[in-house]
């Protein structure tokens, strides 16, 4: 899809925004502001820009996926530094246990009792580089936390502080000594974002960035631009953008397609449903809209649903991939007018 089609002209923009009955100008305002301090260290990426600001206002989970070198866990860092809240990162290794994470009972000598001391999970932004890095019972640990919003450790429930949103980082080609995500894991993610090497022309202008920066710290040329009670705002203003009824069952065509189609083992529960329909209005809210329409839709269909299908064994044998089948599916499946 051409992103430049997408974009709106002043003028449009200003028609758009009057006619908007949800006022999303400070919205708008704070997109450009976060891609503009991001655009200081970061060179090209539009489209991952979009897909994480999205999924941030729509209040979900992010699986970056890539190679080693191609920005994922600076972006990561470049993104809490725009937004004025608690950031935490871990580093999942081998070793990781889930009390690393979430945190563990301590016994305090001088009250003779145990209190709990709390992991690193307990932030806003959590950055997990290299998440299948870490056994299976530790990857759990992040189930309730990821899908609740809350933990329950040694009965009690501790609710986390919003915003709470995970970016997680993952390297698809090195397997040795990880733990492949299971899909139960990779259904708490809203969006799956492939990281793409850049162009001849970005590379060049990555070094041109790097050699002008010389020894500079790049997380200090980014400035914060939002609150953590305006982002929670603009997300509650997000939940707002309307949908028309032959939308959502346009989403739910596709959806069922994917449980229907030959080439996928596996298809899309009804939370994929619920995920496009709410990255929909996160990408109508960044353009301007206060409803959605079917290229939000559209665009929302391959990070939503490429990690929640299978594909069939001997389609994968032929090299087919998720992507490429969601795309036939966008393709067979008519559009609403």
């Amino acid at each position: 899809m051409d992103n430049n089609n997408e974009q709106s002209t002043p003028m449009e923009q200003s028609e758009l925004n009057f006619k908007n009955r949800i006022d999303l100008s400070g919205l708008q305002n704070a997109v450009l502001g976060i891609k503009a301090e991001l655009a200081k260290v970061i060179v090209g990426q539009e489209r991952m820009i979009d897909r994480i600001l999205v999924s941030i206002l729509a209040n979900g989970h992010i699986l970056l996926e890539g190679v080693p070198g191609v920005a994922k866990t600076i972006t990561a860092k470049l993104i809490s530094k725009t937004i004025d809240i608690g950031f935490s990162r871990i580093q999942f290794t081998p070793d990781l246990m889930p009390s690393d994470i979430l945190g563990t009972s301590v016994f305090n000598l001088k009250t003779t009792e145990f209190e709990f001391k709390k992991g690193p999970i307990f932030s806003n932004l959590i950055l997990i580089d290299e998440i299948n890095r870490a056994p299976a019972k530790t990857q759990a640990a992040l189930f309730e936390v990821m899908e609740e919003r809350q933990i329950s450790i040694d009965g009690h429930q501790y609710i986390m502080e919003q915003p709470f949103l995970v970016i997680a980082t993952q390297n698809p080609i090195e397997q040795e000594g990880t733990y492949r995500l299971p899909e139960a894991q990779l259904d708490r993610f809203l969006f799956k974002i492939n990281i793409d090497y850049p162009s001849l022309e970005e590379e060049v202008n990555i070094l041109m960035r790097e050699h002008e920066l010389q020894n500079d710290d790049k997380l200090e040329q980014v400035n914060k631009v939002i609150s953590g009670a305006q982002l929670r705002e603009y997300q509650h203003a997000v939940k707002q953008i309307q949908v028309e009824k032959h939308l959502m069952e346009y989403i739910a065509r596709i959806v069922a397609n994917t449980r229907e189609n030959s080439f996928l083992y596996l298809g899309a529960s009804p939370r994929a449903s619920i995920a496009i329909l709410n990255a929909a209005k996160g990408y109508a809210a960044i353009r301007g809209r206060d409803f959605v329409t079917p290229d939000d839709i559209k665009e929302s269909a391959i990070p939503v649903l490429q990690h929640r299908v299978v594909v069939a064994p001997e389609r994968e044998m032929e090299g087919m991939t998720g992507q490429e089948i969601i795309l036939q599916i966008l393709e067979t499946i008519e559009v609403p007018r």
